[in-house]
């Protein structure tokens, strides 16, 4: 069985998939390769507390904000959790009444449809961002790009080698459970 070929699938729940071949061509791929989500929108009069529900609800690491919180108007800022802790937790401010048009970045870094995933690893490893967002010709948004998306992505390369790993590792691997 060890010399067997592997091919995705083979771990608990994983459709069966032809495995794919890692290397540098890949990052060529065009940024729609990634999984990624529609944006959650917001304007700049929604509050810190509508913008940091819903990421809670979604699971999700940030908010796009365009003028009037629709898909129609250009991207004019981005709202993260590291906004949330930066400049509205660190600072003490109340997020049920602060609007986010205090606390998001403006005119944040975008990328386009044509962009690959090689400029979107470039703009998170070299400008240190954790979302990137993808817009159209008119700045309007599409969709955003998280760390999140580029480590599943790459997963997708190496399957067994990271999801069929026993459940503890490091110091906790030996330790047994209490009553156990």
């Amino acid at each position: 069985m060890a010399d067997e070929p592997f091919e995705e699938g083979d771990y608990e729940g994983e459709p069966q998939r032809s495995a794919r071949v890692f290397d540098a061509r890949v990052l060529d791929e065009p940024i729609q390769a990634l999984r990624s989500r529609k944006p959650l929108l917001f304007s700049p009069r929604h509050t810190v507390a509508e913008a940091m529900e819903t990421m809670k609800a979604e699971r999700r690491g940030a908010v796009l904000v365009t003028a009037d919180g629709s898909a129609e108007s250009p991207v004019v800022g981005i709202f993260t959790d590291r906004d949330v802790l930066l400049r509205v937790v660190g600072e003490g401010r109340n997020p049920a009444s602060l609007p986010l048009s205090e606390v998001y970045t403006p005119d944040p870094e975008v990328l386009s449809t044509d962009a690959t995933i090689a400029w979107a690893l470039n703009r998170m490893a070299v400008a240190g961002f954790r979302h990137v967002p993808i817009v159209d010709a008119e700045r309007r948004p599409l969709f955003v790009v998280s760390v999140r998306d580029v480590v599943e992505f790459l997963v997708g390369f190496f399957p067994r080698e990271v999801l069929n790993l026993p459940p503890e590792v490091g110091e906790h691997a030996f330790r047994q459970r209490e009553g156990a």
